[in-house]
């Protein structure tokens, strides 16, 4: 399907936007604090806070850059604040107060007059009318002052080149000194009645609304949580999203913390399962979600931030070493065996639904990736001290996945993935019992470790027979890490295993198509992941996904809708042109090339098409008014030139020259790498700058395949004439085919003319076919 990687709008539509919007705002904050901003009407937001420390200090942010939206939608860049004014009522609670001391402060980051970074201060106090914890705030930017107070300690700010600003909110009882605060403090801020008014009081914004293509989009809080989630979900209707949105809840944000009493916090397990500001962002996309048509599913994972994880809870390898990925800052992995966070799941997953079903939403949930963690090296996370025990205590070692396991460590595997399969099924009990019993539940999982090659056991842990359907409603997979190293081998390979294992219909699966992490990798991954899509679909997964938002509006990614005339497959039907051909038979081969002669007479050619396209007239071959009847019935059921058919060129059928008996060694079709296992069958023609042709009607009882010299078996054929290789071929090794073939040809008109009296007078009838060009 087409794609688009958008730098910046280009004539697309526009619109205007007051500057300070409030679905434009941001937040920020240290951890282990917690805050998040919703809009609350068109002219007003909320800020939720929650504070562990006393120098915890959250920012509300208007950035002058928009760094968030996608470049189709996002405002554009104005520094200069120079005759706007921005006015609002402020309301808070559970935070310090516009007159106190660290009270409420507008920071402004940008430039002085001389082009030098510099920073304001500004207390808002200075600027408000009415009481510490509701005011009017009236900011004029060309008579701002920073400095607490004024006029003594008067700074200008100079507002014609500003970077960024934003609105500290501190708990009471602020100490940049630090420590704990004795319990956790919830506070709040609300700006309302907000308006801009002056020069550049409006911004332009990207305002396109591209067509609705059939694909879903993942988001996730802990990547969005700081964006409001109306400003999330505009972009996404902007881009053709609709239906579902797979939402994970996250593994660092969404949980309320205590002391641990060593410095540090962790989950508190008492306390319900979200934050004050986790629970006010998630109610707000759930119910903007719904409101806008979309139907959110809320996926949570075994990962949480090592951090703030009970160690008890952590799954650990052989020698005790905890399940820790490679994030920045790590997660650990929890065990399936530990009763303490598996309950903590299940309470979290009620909580989720329980929202989504207050939003009015279907309730609809992803249990996403469980596994037991296997490290690079191939060290299995079977051994916390809960995992031991529900083993019998002295579980046989796997010191390593790779390599052969005996019987003992085999069995181990399955037990391990019988456990897994009796929390996934305990977490889904609890989901549609929160729900009543109407709950979707799918499972997610991520065939690149739990099919991994080189780790051959892993499907017995970490893909257990008890998730074999019905057991989930949905089953969802991912493969990103093969699909952006080109493992297509793997990965068909891979969706075989799965549906002979699990057994789920392809009506009721779906595919996660994604991710690319560093920016440099754009232009060459999304190429990848929307061919992924589109291959998604035409092996029959009908829902699809892209993984995932933040990575999407960075790159600027659009998938565009098929045109209406590439809805369908051009029609063919796989059956032979029923009569033979005789000797006066006509083939042209016709390339397409521009010629322009220069003034001084110099040509300059420039070859169009890279292979040519055959031309046919089989007229010639009719000898009875038989064939011709056979002929006649054969266009009719054709529909003139709608369908394709196969043809068989006599003058060109074989990959030995153009008639001889194919062998195994006739055709270099590529050399292995070691990943690749789909080689598309080619016949080349001449020596020197060999022109390749792809063949794409082979006939397939005459295939033979060679690896490396050594004619072999172990192959199937693709549609469209593609070997694929059970196994990749090794590297720098030659991949060869032999094979008979058809031409893909159609009648070149929709009207054939044949008269009686010519064909009785021994004249032969016209006849032309024409090559059909396929995708191949």
């Amino acid at each position: 399907m087409p794609y688009w990687l958008a730098k910046n709008r280009n004539g697309q539509h526009s619109d205007w936007i007051a500057r300070f919007d409030p679905r434009f705002w941001t937040v920020n904050f240290p951890r282990p604090m917690m805050a998040a901003v919703t809009t609350t009407a068109a002219d007003a937001l909320r800020v939720d806070c929650v504070f562990y420390r006393s120098n915890d200090l959250a920012g509300l942010i208007w950035d002058s850059v928009d760094t968030i939206d996608h470049p189709l939608t996002s405002y554009i860049t104005n520094r200069d604040y120079t005759g706007l004014q921005l006015s609002f009522r402020w309301r808070s609670g559970g935070i310090v107060q516009l007159d106190a001391l660290n009270g409420p402060t507008l920071t402004v980051e940008g430039r002085d007059a001389n082009g030098a970074a510099r920073t304001w201060y500004v207390r808002l106090w200075n600027y408000a009318e009415g009481a510490p914890d509701d005011a009017l705030i009236r900011i004029d930017f060309s008579m701002l002052d920073g400095g607490f107070l004024l006029p003594a300690e008067a700074d200008p700010v100079h507002c014609a080149d500003i970077d960024r600003m934003f609105i500290s909110l501190a708990p009471p009882g602020y100490s940049a000194a630090g420590g704990d605060l004795a319990a956790p403090v919830e506070g709040w801020a609300e700006i309302s009645d907000l308006r801009t008014d002056g020069k550049s009081a409006l911004l332009e914004t990207g305002d396109v609304m591209t067509p609705e293509h059939g694909v879903g989009m993942c988001t996730a809080f802990d990547d969005c949580g700081t964006q409001t989630p109306e400003r999330l979900l505009r972009n996404l209707r902007a881009l053709g999203y609709r239906g579902e949105i797979v939402h994970y809840l996250g593994m660092s944000h969404f949980f309320r913390l205590k002391a641990d009493g060593i410095g540090g916090f962790v989950i508190d397990t008492e306390a319900p399962p979200f934050n004050a500001a986790a629970q006010a962002w998630h109610a707000d996309f759930f119910t903007r979600a719904k409101a806008m048509g979309f139907a959110p599913i809320a996926s949570l994972s075994y990962e949480l931030l090592a951090m703030h994880c009970p160690q008890s809870w952590v799954q650990r390898d052989l020698d005790g070493n905890p399940a820790l990925t490679g994030w920045s800052p790590p997660s650990n992995i929890v065990s399936p065996a530990n009763d303490d966070a598996m309950a903590y799941l299940q309470q979290v997953a009620r909580a989720a639904l329980a929202l989504m079903m207050s939003s009015g939403a279907e309730p609809k949930f992803q249990i996403g990736e469980p596994w037991w963690w296997t490290y690079a090296d191939g060290r299995i996370c079977l051994y916390d001290d809960d995992a031991r025990e529900a083993f019998g205590g002295s579980p046989v070692a796997i010191p390593s996945m790779r390599g052969d396991l005996d019987a003992a460590q085999l069995q181990l595997l399955d037990q391990a993935g019988a456990l897994l399969a009796a929390s996934t099924a305990a977490l889904t009990d609890a989901v549609k019992d929160e729900a009543g019993g109407s709950a979707e539940v799918r499972l997610l999982a991520f065939l690149p470790t739990i099919l991994d090659p080189l780790t051959p056991g892993s499907a017995r842990a970490n893909l257990p027979t008890g998730w074999a359907y019905p057991a989930f409603d949905r089953l969802q997979l991912e493969d990103y890490d093969w699909l952006t190293a080109g493992r297509r081998g793997d990965r068909l390979k891979a969706y075989a295993s799965v549906d002979e294992r699990l057994g789920y219909p392809k009506d009721l699966q779906d595919y996660l198509s994604g991710f690319v992490l560093l920016r440099e990798d754009a232009s060459a991954f999304w190429q990848l992941i929307d061919t992924g899509l589109d291959e998604a679909g035409e092996r029959g997964i009908a829902r699809r996904f892209v993984w995932a938002s933040p990575q999407v509006m960075r790159d600027g990614y659009v998938r565009l809708p098929t045109p209406s005339n590439e809805d369908a497959m051009q029609a063919f039907d796989d059956i032979p042109y029923p009569l033979a051909l005789g000797r006066g038979a006509a083939v042209s081969p016709e390339f397409s090339t521009t010629i322009v002669i220069t003034a001084s007479g110099h040509e300059h050619r420039n070859s169009i098409w890279s292979d040519a396209r055959l031309r046919y007239d089989v007229g010639p071959g009719i000898r009875s008014e038989a064939e011709l009847g056979t002929l006649l019935s054969f266009f009719r059921a054709r529909r003139g030139a709608a369908r394709g058919f196969r043809l068989r060129d006599p003058n060109d059928f074989s990959s030995n020259g153009m008639a001889g008996t194919p062998s195994a060694f006739d055709q270099l079709l590529g050399v292995g790498d070691g990943i690749e296992t789909l080689f598309p069958i080619i016949k080349s023609y001449g020596n020197i700058d060999a022109q390749e042709r792809r063949i794409t009607r082979p006939v397939v009882g005459t295939i033979r395949v060679s690896v490396d010299g050594v004619e072999t078996s172990a192959w199937s054929i693709e549609e469209r004439g593609v070997i694929r290789l059970h196994d990749a071929a090794p590297e720098g090794a030659d991949v060869r085919a032999g094979y008979l073939f058809d031409v893909p040809v159609r009648f070149a008109e929709d009207r054939l003319e044949v008269s009686n009296a010519v064909f009785a007078a021994g004249e032969a009838p016209s006849v032309p076919l024409v090559e059909v060009r396929e995708a191949a």
